[in-house]
């Protein structure tokens, strides 16, 4: 396959940039903002608003080579049984701060494994959650699956508890790629779960599946994705491996002379969206497939699609608070992150208070530029009128920030009688170009690759 050699000259086969989930990123968040920030934007959440919630569970029976999540091991349940006791306590600090009648757009429960919890567990916690804010009309509850850590009763209390929206990781379906990564899952076990999600009623299915990994071949990921499209999920994440065992001491498990080149990480990505694509799967941003009836696909057409830390959503609500353990929230006035250790957050909590340990509150230009980055990331395109309208930016100040980054990138970007736009073969350059716009210095964060 051959690709653009302007992508080559402009560096994508040897920059690292931010996945840009947020802006400012996480690197740069600081001390600034506690506990009391934190308390303070809850309280400043309007009355009968829908806000999201994201739990974090870190644990994890195996911990898998490739993955550079904050999560921990455990072979008992004791650590689980207590974090979930912490999370109740959580819930029930947040309900004393929440404005009245706030309900939920979204809940999603992340980790680690969240199916490591009991059945009797989930529908507990379940309950907790909704004893704080009930489920808005039309609200999705989505859970990370493990097919390796779930059963029947795990799966009926899920399907009890009213979880609507299933989230299968797959990686890769090659054995020998599978044991380099250390995440051993076949084929069919993942379809007999994806079957058991869908006896009971889930209306949706999500799956990830990455690119990148050591010893993937055209060959490999074309067999993995065929597989993967047999189960007909609604939405896709191809996610880029990133390789950053500076950062993941796990990592280091995995033969780093077997990674494909950061050319072939390109070809593998292109296999794979052409798989997807030919399948009817329409193009979410620069990693993402849904079917066209999917809400995901129906935001994107309706130019109302967002980034957030899980990635893509369709989720309109102006706030995701983040619970458990390093989890982030989200809200108008700035970024708040829990403390990263369990046995930090789990000590601010049972002292009664918020375990708030840095964030960034906005200032400047900071809320204009995180919308001309998101635009980017999820429309490859920025409107001056829709920029004009929403923030106080007259438009010479647009026009001089789309010629900086005109200039960076010469023919490969467009500016336009009504903003700035990436062409479809400029395209794999998108994380590039929005670091252009990106006002903070992003070169001593050691980001994943740009492709």
């Amino acid at each position: 396959m051959t690709h653009d050699p302007q992508l080559a000259r402009l560096g994508l086969f040897d920059t690292r940039v931010p996945r840009y989930t947020s802006y400012p990123t996480a690197p740069h968040f600081g001390p600034a903002v506690g506990e009391a920030d934190f308390a303070r934007w809850i309280g400043a959440i309007p009355d009968r608003s829908e806000i999201s919630l994201y739990l974090h569970v870190p644990f994890c029976r195996r911990l898998c080579w490739f993955c550079a999540c904050r999560t921990q091991g455990t072979t008992s349940d004791e650590p689980v049984i207590a974090y979930v006791e912490t999370l109740k306590a959580e819930l029930a600090l947040l309900r004393s701060h929440l404005p009245r009648g706030v309900t939920l757009s979204r809940l999603h429960w992340g980790g680690g494994t969240p199916t490591l919890m009991s059945a009797d567990q989930m529908l507990s916690l379940s309950q907790a959650i909704f004893d704080v804010a009930p489920m808005a009309q039309g609200g999705e509850f989505s859970v990370e699956i493990d097919p390796n850590e779930i059963d029947d009763a795990r799966l009926d209390a899920l399907a009890s508890a009213g979880m609507n929206r299933a989230s299968i990781g797959v990686q890769d379906f090659d054995p020998l790629i599978q044991k380099a990564i250390g995440r051993e899952q076949s084929y069919a076990l993942t379809r007999d779960v994806a079957d058991r999600i869908r006896a009971r009623g889930v209306s949706s299915l999500n799956a990830d599946i990455l690119y990148g990994l050591p010893h993937q071949t055209g060959p490999r990921i074309a067999d993995s994705v065929q597989k993967l499209l047999t189960l007909s999920p609604d939405r896709v994440a191809l996610y880029g491996y990133a390789h950053v065992p500076w950062m993941s001491r796990r990592q280091q498990m995995i033969p780093s002379d077997a990674m494909p080149t950061p050319e072939e990480r390109l070809s593998l990505f292109e296999t794979a969206r052409q798989l997807f694509t030919w399948d009817g799967y329409q193009e979410i941003g620069i990693d993402h497939f849904a079917r066209p009836a999917d809400g995901m696909a129906k935001a994107q057409r309706a130019g109302t699609l967002r980034r957030n830390f899980q990635g893509y959503t369709d989720d309109p609500a102006p706030v995701l608070i983040g619970l458990g353990a390093s989890s982030i929230s989200r809200f108008p006035q700035g970024f708040a992150q829990n403390a990263s250790a369990t046995a930090a957050h789990t000590k601010a909590i049972r002292e009664g208070r918020f375990s708030t340990h840095r964030g960034h509150r906005f200032t400047g230009e900071d809320t204009l530029r995180a919308r001309i980055i998101e635009a980017l990331m999820c429309d490859f395109a920025v409107s001056r009128s829709e920029l004009v309208a929403s923030f106080d930016v007259a438009p010479a100040r647009l026009d001089s920030l789309f010629q900086v980054a005109a200039a960076e990138f010469g023919g490969m970007v467009r500016v336009t009688a009504d903003g700035f736009q990436i062409p479809e073969r400029a395209r794999p350059l998108a994380r590039m170009i929005a670091r252009a716009f990106d006002a903070f210095d992003t070169a001593e964060a050691r980001h994943s690759s740009a492709i």
